[in-house]
């Protein structure tokens, strides 16, 4: 099999070096190049001809979130960002995502991590799952961002309701895309709560939430420990974080969270989630899976459908990465296959249909 070719863009020389030294460790990659700016990683594409490019936010002359909508527009080509794991970083990691960026690494110690290595073996996973290029440029079509808004009416005020069903997301790799696509085609009068697991660090799911919710008719916030689900409103998991759903009453159901050791790789997990909604009664679960590496999702979804829940996954032709659909799928559990553009139908169709 070719090796895959990666092109390293990144302004600190040290921190090219370590990069590098991590992709060269495996025998599947091959770093062909470095750049110390974005405006140098567009002249080095055409002459490299990388698979994968991993690309750093911060970088003077042309930074990432500058460069990489004239690399994704020009060459189509898979970018995982480096980010720092500040709040700034964060936030500039989700448009990042927005813009086209396959995935992203965080690192662990600001721009200048000696200790890259920490999270080597994930950022070496993500290249090679980014290197799939085929469906990262596929699944593009199935996603249409809104027109940037305009000042949003208030969101409807909601006085507390008995919830009598639930809705569940899991998602991975591509999933802030993926969740911008089906969050945002939900109803403002939607009579259920959502909540949502997606596979990230502590920190930049606020920022997604917070995203999110500029772009939703819906409420979206990150979730805390002990909040009461309402109608209306999505609750995504915290970074660092596993979420469980508890029955409080009879039609009131609350957020726990905690940081019990990770399960699969994952905290949070999305069987941790589909888990805890399998053992509520008296409440409907419909549980999507979409996008994402691995299998993450599918046993819970397993015991959700066993308990009389309804289940859906993500089609392989509108996935960044169709791994955690694939699984589900495999496990016969899944009641509807659907594309991404098709998600928040399936989510909100009558009960009954």
């Amino acid at each position: 099999m070719k090796p895959i070719q990666v092109l390293v863009c990144d302004d600190s020389a040290l921190m090219r070096r370590i990069i590098s030294d991590i992709l060269k460790s495996d025998p599947e990659i091959i770093v062909v190049g470095t750049a110390k700016n974005g405006q140098e990683a567009l002249e080095l594409i055409p002459q490299l001809k990388p698979d994968v490019l991993t690309l750093d936010i911060e970088m003077p002359v042309l930074n990432g979130l500058e460069a990489l909508p004239m690399i994704w527009r020009k060459y189509k080509l898979p970018t995982i960002m480096l980010s720092s794991l500040t709040q700034e970083g964060a936030d500039a990691t989700i448009k990042a995502l927005e813009l086209g960026a396959f995935d992203f690494v965080g690192k662990p110690s600001g721009s200048i991590s000696l200790d890259l290595a920490k999270v080597g073996q994930d950022l070496i996973h993500k290249i090679k799952a980014a290197a799939k290029k085929e469906q990262v440029v596929q699944s593009t079509k199935y996603f249409r961002p809104q027109p940037k808004p305009t000042p949003a009416p208030p969101k409807p005020l909601r006085t507390s309701k008995r919830v009598e069903e639930i809705l569940a997301i899991g998602t991975s790799t591509g999933g802030p895309r993926a969740l911008q696509m089906v969050l945002s085609h939900l109803p403002a009068t939607l009579a259920a709560p959502v909540v949502v697991v997606q596979h990230m660090p502590a920190g930049f799911t606020r920022s997604l939430a917070q995203r999110l919710d500029h772009l939703c008719l819906v409420s979206v916030q990150e979730a805390q420990d002990g909040q009461v689900l309402e109608q209306g409103h999505v609750y995504i998991a915290p970074g660092d974080y596993h979420m469980r759903i508890v029955e409080k009453s009879p039609g009131t159901y609350v957020i726990q969270l905690n940081q019990e050791p990770p399960v699969g790789g994952h905290r949070p997990a999305v069987d941790t989630m589909y888990d805890s909604l399998a053992e509520l009664r008296g409440v409907r679960i419909r549980a999507a899976i979409l996008t994402g590496m691995g299998g993450d999702g599918a046993n819970g979804m397993v015991k959700i459908k066993a308990q009389g829940g309804r289940t859906i996954a993500e089609a392989q032709e509108s996935c960044v990465v169709f791994g955690m659909p694939r699984t589900a799928i495999a496990k016969g559990c899944v009641d509807i296959i659907a594309p991404l553009d098709r998600i928040a139908d399936e989510l909100t169709k009558p009960w009954n249909c």
